[in-house]
C-alpha cells in the first residue's frame, strides 16, 4: 500500500476510489478499520460514516482508521470530505484534520476540497458551487449541514484552534515551487491548515506534486489527481488502466433514492418519465405503520422482472421542513434510511444483485445492511460515481444473506446527470455466474 485515505462517508469514499483508479492505481474499498489485514492494492480507502455524527466519535474513529493503514505501510494518509465541505461550526472537519495532525506529527497540510468536474472549486478562499457561492447554492439548505457560508478560512477556523491560512490560486498558477514557497512562509507564520484555490482539474496535479512530502493531506476526491500521480510517478507501481465496463452478478436490479437533493430530483423525474415504475416513501407512513420495509420489498418484487423499479425518499425543501419539523431531523432521516436498509437486505434475499443507491446516509445505511465488508472499483459512470462489485460480504445473522454478490452504485445526492438511473446499467456486461 503506498496511499491510504480515511473518508467521511460511503459515496465519498467510492468517488475518491474512482479517482484513484483514473489515476492508474489498484484501489479497494473498505467499509470500517477491516478485522483481519488490508486487501492487496496500491491504495486503500477507508470507508467510515462520520460525517454527521459527534465531533469526538468521529475524531476516534479517524485516528483509528488512519493508524491502521500508515501501520500497514501507508506512507501518505487523505482525510477526505465532501466538496461542498459538509459541516457545521462544531465540525467534524475541524476537529478531525486537527486530532490526525497531532497523531501524525503534521506541522501542516492543505484544505482541498475543490472538484472543479462536478462544477466545486475554490476561489480567494470561498467555494463555489456551479458557478454560485455555496451559500447562494442549494447547499444552503442541506437537511443536515446547510452551509450559509462560502469563505472556507471563516468556517474551518470556526472549527478548529488551528491558525488557518490561505494560498490563492495566483500563487497556484505559479506552479509546484511557488506553492511550496508559499507552504513555507504559512508554516514560518504558525498556520497549520491552509485552504488552497483551485480552479481545474491541472492546479489539482500541481498541488497535489506540492505535496507529496506531507504526511497528511484533507480534501475531497479531486486531489487525488495530484496524489495518484505522485505514486505512479515515484516508479513503484505501474499504471493500471481504469475499467470501462464491468462483469455484474446475475439478478434483478433496483433503484433506493434516498436523498433531497436537486439532482437526485432531477433523476427521479426523468426516470418517471421514462417509465420506471416508482413508489414514494413517505415519513407520515412508516411512522404510522402504512408503509413497512416488507410491504415495500414486496411492492418491488411484484414489478415486471425486466422492469428496474425505484423507490425513492426525496421531498422537496418545503415538504421536507414540514416533515423534519413534525417527526424530528434526524429522526426522519434516519426512519428513511433504516427503511431502506431493510428493504435491500430482503431483495437482495430475494435475487436482487444490482443496485443504485442514492444519498451517502442511505448509502452507508444499505451497506452495513448487505453485509458488504470490501468493494472493487469498476468504471465510471458519472464523474464521481462508479459501479463496485461486494469483494466481500458477512453473513447477517442466522439465515442470513451468506454473502451475496452484489455490483452497487452508491451515489452522492448531488453527483450525476438527470439520465443517471437510466443510462447507468448500459456499463453492466452480460450477467454471469
Amino acid at each position: 500500500m503506498q496511499l491510504g485515505a480515511v473518508a467521511d462517508d460511503i459515496t465519498g469514499a467510492t468517488d475518491l476510489c474512482l479517482m484513484l483508479s483514473r489515476g492508474g492505481l489498484r484501489v479497494v474499498q473498505v467499509m470500517g478499520v477491516p478485522d483481519g489485514e488490508f486487501p492487496e492494492a496500491d491504495a486503500v480507502v477507508v470507508a467510515l460514516k462520520s460525517r454527521s455524527i459527534p465531533a469526538a466519535d468521529a475524531v476516534a474513529q479517524s485516528v483509528a482508521a488512519a493508524r491502521a493503514l500508515r501501520a500497514a505501510g501507508a506512507g501518505q494518509v487523505l482525510f477526505k470530505y465532501c466538496s461542498t465541505f459538509d459541516s457545521t461550526d462544531q465540525g467534524n472537519i475541524g476537529p478531525v484534520t486537527a486530532a490526525l495532525m497531532q497523531d501524525m506529527g503534521s506541522d501542516l497540510t492543505i484544505a482541498c476540497p475543490s472538484f472543479p468536474a462536478v462544477g466545486r472549486t475554490t476561489y480567494l478562499g470561498h467555494l463555489f458551487v456551479q458557478g454560485m457561492l455555496l451559500s447562494d447554492s442549494p447547499l444552503k439548505d442541506h437537511p443536515l449541514n446547510p452551509m450559509r457560508d462560502a469563505n472556507l478560512v471563516r468556517v474551518l477556523q470556526r472549527q478548529t484552534d488551528l491558525p488557518v491560512g490561505l494560498v490563492p490560486i495566483g500563487v497556484i498558477r505559479q506552479g509546484e515551487p511557488a506553492i511550496r514557497v508559499a507552504f513555507a512562509a504559512h508554516r514560518a507564520e504558525g498556520k497549520r491548515i491552509v485552504i488552497v484555490d483551485t480552479l481545474e482539474d491541472d492546479d489539482l496535479r500541481v498541488i497535489g506534486a506540492a505535496c507529496s512530502d506531507m504526511p497528511l493531506v484533507t480534501g475531497g476526491s479531486g486531489i487525488a489527481l495530484g496524489l495518484a500521480a505522485n505514486v505512479i510517478e515515484s516508479g513503484q507501481v505501474a499504471h493500471r488502466a481504469a475499467p470501462r465496463t464491468m462483469a455484474a452478478p446475475a439478478g434483478r436490479s433496483v433503484v433506493l433514492a434516498g436523498s433531497c437533493s436537486v439532482a437526485t430530483h432531477a433523476q427521479i423525474a426523468a426516470a418517471k418519465a421514462a417509465g420506471m415504475p416508482a413508489l414514494a416513501l413517505e415519513v407520515e407512513a412508516l411512522a404510522t405503520g402504512q408503509q413497512t420495509a416488507d410491504s415495500l420489498a414486496a411492492w418491488v418484487i411484484a414489478q415486471p422482472k425486466d422492469a428496474i423499479p425505484l423507490l425513492y425518499s426525496s421531498a422537496d425543501p418545503e415538504t421536507l421542513a414540514a416533515v423534519q419539523a413534525r417527526f424530528g431531523q434526524h429522526e426522519a432521516g434516519v426512519m428513511v434510511e433504516q427503511t431502506l436498509a431493510a428493504v435491500a437486505r430482503r431483495l437482495a434475499g430475494a435475487g436482487f444483485a444490482r443496485f443504485i443507491v442514492a444519498g451517502g446516509e442511505t448509502s452507508g445505511a444499505v451497506v452495513a445492511a448487505l453485509g458488504v465488508t470490501m468493494l472493487e472499483i469498476g468504471p465510471e459512470i458519472a464523474p464521481g460515481v462508479p459501479w463496485t462489485r461486494s469483494l466481500g460480504t458477512r453473513s447477517i445473522g442466522a439465515g442470513g444473506l451468506g454473502g451475496p454478490d452484489l455490483a452497487l452504485a452508491l451515489k452522492s445526492g448531488n453527483f450525476g446527470a438527470a439520465d443517471f438511473f437510466i443510462s447507468a446499467w448500459s456499463l453492466l456486461e452480460p450477467s454471469v455466474a
